[in-house]
């Protein structure tokens, strides 16, 4: 029996190569972001006297470039603070909306029976595989007769029809994954279909539902082409990804830049860290049975 023991234990080897595997990949991960993080506090002219001193002095410490990157230009800034805002509006109002269409069709798609099921299936599928570009040029045209482009309202609708195919599709998995002896017990003691998905389904899934909600904001947040497309006329309805691509101009500082970056960034880790836990069952409740 100890010779069985021991035999189970790792090799020291291999868990000090676990060791200097993980340190690599955390140093090839978080180092450019620490890099640009460390620039963003000097000053502009003290990274081009020195652009290899990683390390600022404390009297060198600058958080100008954060605030020229966020204020509006009549503030003498690039205005990214208002199209974060604008992002975030977009972004969280694709979520209720996405998500909220989305668990009725998931859960039709993973339990009713009815014709032509797999064809459903297979278009929501194939509409997810789509290219954005193929899919330009009709929503634009659906939008300009609707008099909702160069707004949000127009943009929000384009990314809720853009992630709601992903969303079922993610949303289906994780119902099938659900055992069915939950539904027919509250069937048995005379629930509803909608007092059932409100009361049992969605409790249980809920790390599914969390998961597939960050991915959908990702989607909106990160999400450059229709914005470009629908609002490059009007610079105040300008979204995050836009404002970041006006400050890779070379007559900004670079340190703006970064701080920009870092900024925009920022609400997708705040996100990621309060959700953590449920994206940890959610991604994996999909594949157990």
């Amino acid at each position: 029996m100890t010779r069985r023991r021991s035999s189970l234990r790792p090799h020291p080897l291999s868990t000090a190569g676990r060791f200097v595997f993980i340190a690599l990949a955390l140093i090839f991960a978080l180092g450019p972001v620490l890099y640009g993080f460390l620039l963003s506090l000097r000053p502009f002219n003290a990274i081009v006297q020195e652009p290899l001193n990683l390390i600022p002095s404390f009297g060198e410490i600058d958080f100008s470039a954060y605030t020229s990157a966020m204020l509006d230009p009549a503030q003498g800034g690039f205005g990214l603070g208002r199209f974060v805002i604008n992002s975030l509006v977009v972004a969280l109002c694709t979520i209720v909306l996405s998500i909220a269409v989305s668990i009725l069709g998931a859960y039709a798609a993973a339990r009713l029976r009815y014709l032509g099921r797999g064809v459903v299936n297979a278009i929501i599928l194939g509409v997810y595989l789509f290219p954005g570009i193929v899919l330009s040029v009709p929503l634009f045209v659906l939008l300009a007769r609707a008099g909702l482009t160069g707004s949000l309202v127009g943009l929000f609708l384009v990314y809720v029809a853009t992630t709601v195919p992903v969303s079922i599709y993610m949303l289906r998995n994780y119902f099938q994954a659900l055992p069915e002896s939950i539904e027919e017990a509250a069937i048995v003691d005379g629930a509803s279909l909608w007092q059932m998905l409100r009361s049992v389904i969605l409790p249980v899934a809920l790390p599914g539902v969390i998961a597939t909600a960050v991915y959908v904001f990702m989607i909106a947040w990160n999400e450059y082409f229709y914005a470009l497309l629908f609002l490059v006329q009007d610079r105040a309805l300008w979204t995050a990804p836009l404002g970041i691509s006006q400050l890779a101009d070379f007559n900004v500082p670079v340190t703006v830049l970064l701080a920009g970056a870092l900024a925009v960034t920022a609400p997708v880790v705040v996100l990621f860290f309060f959700a953590q836990r449920y994206l940890v069952d959610g991604l994996t409740a999909g594949a157990e049975k």
